[in-house]
């Protein structure tokens, strides 16, 4: 494993990741943050490619999740509305939420990790043994997420440099 902080792959978004990509790649379990990979903290309603990509989940024969670390109902009513497993209150960076998803989704191959935090999800998915995925967050509305995502550029930019190296 290289250093928990950097991913092992970086996307523009979540709709890049097509079933060929992840089946290439040995992924059988795709498992999401919310916040800000699928919708924008301030809403709950998702872009039409959005919805699109998340409708075309169930025909990839690929098993899916969301592991978010929100305690709110937003995230489970969401998840039902969509017909996505979810688990809530994952406290991503410690594998509590990803190994419940491990063991509790049914999967063939490996299992990847895909969000838009470094100090969450990619360490998350890091420790937990999986593959971490940063996407680029769809919305920083507000001066923390601003001020955090300044502290992640170091280990996207490493993050970035050995993706083209490989």
């Amino acid at each position: 494993m290289s250093f928990p902080l950097i991913p092992d792959l970086i996307v523009p978004s979540v709709t890049d990741l097509t079933p060929e990509f992840l089946k290439s790649r040995g992924v059988g379990l795709l498992m999401m943050d919310f916040d800000n990979t699928i919708v924008p903290y301030t809403t709950n309603t998702p872009t039409a490619e959005m919805q699109r990509w998340l409708k075309g989940l169930k025909e990839w024969g690929i098993a899916y999740c969301v592991v978010s670390n929100s305690k709110r109902d937003r995230v489970v009513k969401f998840c039902k509305e969509y017909g996505i497993p979810c688990i809530t209150h994952s406290k991503k960076p410690f594998p509590k939420g990803i190994r419940q998803a491990l063991r509790t989704i049914e999967h063939d191959g490996g299992a990847a990790l895909v969000g838009d935090q470094i100090y969450t999800d990619v360490l998350g998915a890091n420790c937990a043994g999986v593959m971490s995925i940063l996407v680029t967050p769809i919305h920083l509305h507000n001066w923390l997420l601003k001020l955090r995502h300044v502290a992640e550029k170091p280990f996207i930019a490493i993050g970035k440099r050995r993706m083209n190296h490989e």
